[in-house]
């Protein structure tokens, strides 16, 4: 059955809300198996170790640009519609909104996605920042802290125009093919030191791949369906907010991909894990800082809404069409984690960049 008749049978909020889910699935799976977690990257990279969690991260980052890349090439997919390359942007929300969503990271010892991974397979300390990530997302996007977010946002920004790496360097696709072909050596390098295993790389591969197969999905249901669909990838800082919109809101709301994504995740994750039988289900540890966690969740909603996306929204999806703001709001939060650790950490605790909450 092919994406038109599915739509007319099923109906395209419907099969939106199916893509959802079917593309969260194996994000979660993936993502469970590999540990996925760009806060454990970040403390590998900055206690001075570059070891399996960042080449996992890099082998995800490079496979979304990529198999993006190769998808604009293969004219299956067209950049003119993506909101982060053709409307205004905030290069102060990037920076601002990226550290404070690493130090919200390094609080909660696990970046977004991850934090919902480890809310499947049992751990209660990330279940509480997921839910205080979300609640704060919400009043970050629409609700009580919008008017500070908007207020940041419009300190320093950016013509659509201009948003767009590979225009500003007037290079193209096949430049950022090859571009992104180098992080892939970069992670082959890195996983070939730390004696990384093959099917770890490729299952962090395909962590990326979903990212391109999101933005294909939604691409090509937008050019078939006579509602208007938004052409984006992956992220977890506005799904999780709608979903809690969407929960509150009366019976009939509309359906969208994003609606399915956070649930297909939480089952995949939980499917991977409980085949693996890796569930570890846990009560609170009062020995556990909660309110460390809580405090993380939400500078990472809130930073993650003023950044333009978490660290699979802009750090993979964004990044993947070299979209400038993404970028930014990348490597900020990178820094933002890195500060963070040196301030409330030092480099004296767990130098493999992992704690109890990111395994």
């Amino acid at each position: 059955m092919g994406f038109d008749s599915a739509i007319d049978t099923l109906g395209d909020r419907n099969f939106l809300a199916m893509g959802g889910v079917a593309t969260g699935f194996l994000f979660g799976v993936l993502a469970q198996r590999t540990r996925f977690c760009l806060w454990a990257a970040s403390m590998e990279t900055a206690r001075g170790r570059r070891g399996k969690r960042l080449a996992v991260w890099l082998f995800a980052f490079s496979a979304a640009m990529m198999a993006t890349q190769a998808l604009i090439l293969s004219d299956m997919f067209d950049t003119g519609n993506v909101r982060q390359l053709v409307s205004r942007g905030s290069l102060s929300g990037a920076i601002v909104g990226g550290l404070i969503f690493g130090c919200g990271m390094t609080l909660s010892c696990a970046c977004a996605s991850r934090l919902f991974v480890l809310s499947a397979t049992g751990n209660p300390r990330a279940l509480v920042s997921a839910m205080f990530f979300s609640i704060v997302a919400l009043a970050a996007k629409d609700g009580i802290l919008s008017p500070v977010r908007i207020a940041i946002s419009e300190w320093w920004t950016i013509d659509g125009a201009f948003r767009d790496l590979l225009v500003v360097f007037k290079a193209g696709h096949f430049a950022g093919l090859l571009f992104a072909a180098l992080w892939f050596a970069a992670a082959v390098l890195i996983a070939m030191r730390a004696r990384v295993s093959p099917w770890l790389g490729i299952g962090a591969g395909g962590v990326g791949v979903m990212v391109a197969a999101a933005w294909w999905f939604n691409f090509t249901v937008s050019t078939l369906s006579f509602e208007m669909v938004p052409v984006h990838a992956l992220g977890f800082t506005a799904p999780s907010s709608d979903l809690i919109l969407y929960a509150l809101s009366p019976p009939g709301s509309k359906l969208t991909f994003d609606l399915g994504l956070i649930p297909g995740v939480v089952a995949g994750a939980f499917a991977a894990a409980a085949a693996a039988r890796d569930l570890k289900p846990a009560g609170l540890n009062p020995k556990k800082n909660i309110g460390r966690s809580i405090a993380g969740g939400c500078l990472m909603g809130f930073g993650g809404v003023l950044a333009g996306g978490c660290e699979v929204g802009a750090g993979l999806s964004g990044a993947s069409v070299f979209a400038v703001t993404a970028w930014i709001a990348l490597w900020f939060m990178w820094i933002g984690a890195a500060a963070t650790d040196r301030l409330v950490n030092g480099f004296l605790s767990n130098t493999n960049g992992e704690s109890d909450d990111a395994r």
